[in-house]
Order: structure tokens, then sequence, then C-alpha cells
């Protein structure tokens, strides 16, 4: 069975400078339910690994974090889809963690989790940290143009990283590749 491991914010679900803070304020991108259904059903795995220093700065706590991932979880099965694993970071920028995105810990407890190598699995996310952390433990970074995505491409990229529109459009790339 494949993996595919996705960001959250600005992958998945709206992006907001503010932290999305609350289950009401968690909104998906139209589209991104129904790809993860679509990858599901195609027999990938779907992991997320998300930076969420809010708890960090006190915005948000565990339990609302929880609450918000039910709701996404919640959300994602009635389209017909599931996420396997989530894991986040819940420190700071200045915290000098190793699970934190650009750092790789988040990526190496997930496959010490799922007892599988990262090496080319397809690392979705919408910013230079989800590339660098991918790139770290052999996944293959894409980016998606959804949340700061677009200003991260403008910023420039290697050659080798595909961008995509949305995380629609990267379901139908791996599963139509001949399109």
């Amino acid at each position: 069975m494949a993996l595919i491991i996705l960001g959250r914010d600005g992958v998945i679900n709206h992006e907001s400078d503010d932290f999305i803070k609350s289950p009401a304020e968690w909104e998906p991108i139209e589209g991104s339910l129904e790809a993860i259904a679509r990858l599901n059903h195609a027999g990938y795995r779907v992991a997320v690994i998300t930076n969420q220093s809010g708890i960090a700065k006190g915005v948000l706590d565990a339990e609302t974090l929880s609450r918000i991932h039910s709701k996404m979880r919640r959300m994602l099965a009635q389209v017909g889809g599931k996420i396997e694993a989530i894991l986040f970071c819940p420190h700071g920028p200045d915290d000098e963690c190793d699970c934190r995105k650009p750092q790789d810990g988040s990526y190496a407890e997930l496959s010490h989790r799922l007892r599988v190598n990262l090496e080319g699995v397809p690392a979705v996310g919408n910013s230079k940290k989800d590339i660098k952390a991918a790139r770290s433990v052999g996944a293959k970074p894409i980016l998606v143009r959804t949340g700061r995505g677009t200003k991260t491409e403008m910023a420039g990229l290697a050659d080798d990283i595909a961008v995509y529109d949305n995380l629609a459009a990267v379901a139908t790339a791996l599963l139509e590749p001949s399109l």
C-alpha cells in the first residue's frame, strides 16, 4: 500500500495568519477532502504532518486541536476518506525542537510509527519548510499553490519540485499519470 504525506493548513484546509483556533474556523479547501478519499480508494495511506505553533503561543490547546482534527476526520469520512495518522509539532519557531518543519523529526516519527521507509514517498506542502523536511528524509516534495504555495513558488524552487494548483490536482496526477 502506498503512502502520501500531507501538510494541513493551506493544503487540506484554508490557512489563517491568526491560526485555526477552533473547529468552527477549520474549513476545507474545495476538493481537498474528495482528493484524499480518491487517494484512499486507490490504495494510498494518508498521513498529515503539521506545525501547530499556536499551542506554544497559547492561542489554542491540545484538546482544541484534537477537536479540530476530529472535525476534519468526520468531514473526510462523509466523503469516504480517512487519515491514518496526524503528527503535529506544538512548539514555536524558536524552541529548537526537531519535530517542527523544516526539521525532519515528525517525518522520522511517522516512518517509525508506520514502519515504512519514506524514500520517494510523495509529501505535499505549500512552503519551503515542507519541501526541506521532505527532502531531508528522501521523500518526494510536491508543492500546491493553495495557502502560501503561490508565494512559495514565486520565491523560486528547484527544477525537480512538482507544482500543482491544489490537492485535487495532485491526486489526479498520481492516480491518472497519463493525463
